[in-house]
């Protein structure tokens, strides 16, 4: 396959159909769990690139996060963000409002949210912890004349939105994802009835809420791609194939991103004489774990552990490996993968990918043209994939072009985003 130039790849690329001047006056709110979220970055990217089309963003999280480290482009929306405590005089006086104004709204949104969230300890004490704040930011967003809502993940975020719309009749939507979908599906039949449409990230995802919701709610679930900015995640083959061979995995050290058995191919492959160095990017729960797996391998020469990293040093990472690596497992309390963004990331900067045939995954990656799909919890099978890519530059070279015309084409976050605000500010399209 040859190189795309520039123009080639400019040609690839759906245009957009709504010039940005149809949504200078809009104003839409974004609601997610915690903010900002260093493994969340598709919804800050997701968030600017709204701003760049003229859309105009309020951010209302559910919880302040304080991350060590934090993208810089955080700083953009200064002003934007509204972190609000559990409970504090202003949400007091929000509860008091629509009890006074609204109180029969009020008392069914109540009944209605702990009844449905009943029987599910997270989702009843969450709704619980949640609903005086969601109270308040109704009363906000009613001040700010916002348009449309939008919530990220199907759980708490989407239940804040729900109340939200109950209270005001502000049209909302929300993103299925991956864990939030597949885990628990409390009150999801509700949540996309009550809703302007839903959105979802792949046709698996999809599937599963048409079973949960019923086949009437086909129509008003739409699939739209997370994206990334090809710009940003440009294509520099890698021309120097010294040794040692470099493999990059960015992922939370959480059950679902399947660390150990990426660490246990590195084994394998270290015994069948490969030489290579593992890169380790990201930080949670299973680092210590991980690290002692590491140690009791005697492979702390071959795997390094980088801890969370902004994106300008991913994007500097991946333009030196060879491949990226996600072993994604589903875990036993049901949590899977939806599509994850860094394999966006490695195949627009023209990587092959190795990866778990997994829920939405083989949606983005073509087993065999812009990488190699393995089955979850198979470490020979993971180191094989390497080892066989680590052989052949002409087939790295090859799958990472076609990774990066796939995701220019389906995953881009210029035209995906563009997309989502077509539907916040128009209404339901029909669906193709």
């Amino acid at each position: 396959m040859m190189v795309l130039t520039a123009k080639q790849e400019q040609s690839t690329t759906p245009e957009l159909s709504m010039p940005v001047s149809n949504m200078k006056d809009a104003k839409v709110a974004y609601i997610m769990s915690a903010f900002p979220a260093l493994t969340e970055t598709f919804i800050l990217y997701e968030i600017l690139m709204m701003e760049q089309l003229g859309v105009t963003i309020e951010v209302f999280p559910l919880r302040r996060l304080r991350e060590g480290v934090v993208h810089p482009e955080v700083a953009q929306l200064a002003g934007k963000v509204h972190f609000l405590p559990y409970i504090s005089f202003s949400i007091f006086w929000a509860q008091l409002h629509f009890i006074l104004h609204r109180p029969l709204a009020y008392l069914k949104v109540l009944l209605e949210i702990l009844g449905g969230t009943f029987g599910s300890a997270n989702f009843f004490f969450g709704a619980l912890a949640i609903f005086p704040k969601a109270v308040r930011f109704a009363y906000d967003m009613e001040c700010q004349k916002i348009r449309h809502i939008h919530a990220h993940f199907a759980t708490h975020p989407t239940v804040a939105a729900l109340i939200i719309h109950r209270l005001t009749g502000i049209p909302f939507s929300f993103t299925a994802h991956g864990s939030d979908l597949h885990v628990d599906r409390r009150m999801l039949d509700k949540k996309v009835e009550a809703a302007a449409f839903a959105l979802t990230i792949s046709s698996f995802n999809k599937e599963i809420m048409v079973r949960e919701c019923g086949e009437a709610s086909r129509d008003k679930i739409r699939i739209i791609h997370c994206g990334v900015d090809p710009e940003v995640f440009s294509y520099h083959p890698r021309t120097d194939y010294d040794e040692p061979f470099q493999i990059l995995s960015v992922a939370a050290f959480k059950d679902v991103k399947g660390h150990k058995y990426l660490v246990e191919a590195c084994r394998i492959l270290r015994e069948q004489g490969v030489d290579f160095v593992c890169h380790l990017v990201g930080e949670g729960p299973l680092w210590t774990s991980v690290e002692a797996q590491i140690a009791e391998a005697g492979l702390q020469d071959q795997i390094i552990l980088h801890g969370a990293c902004p994106q300008g040093e991913i994007v500097r990472m991946l333009s030196e490996a060879d491949v990226l690596a996600l072993a994604s497992v589903p875990t036993q309390q049901g949590k899977r993968e939806g599509i994850p963004v860094v394999l966006m990331e490695a195949m627009a900067s023209g990587l092959p990918v190795v990866a778990s045939a997994l829920s939405g995954i083989p949606e983005l990656v073509e087993d065999g043209r812009s990488g190699i799909l393995v089955p979850p919890r198979d470490s020979h099978a993971l180191a094989n994939a390497l080892r066989w890519l680590r052989e052949d530059s002409a087939l790295r070279q090859r799958m990472g072009q076609a990774g990066r015309a796939k995701v220019i084409q389906e995953f881009n976050l210029s035209a995906n985003t563009a997309e989502r605000a077509r539907l916040f500010l128009g209404g339901i399209p029909e669906v193709s």
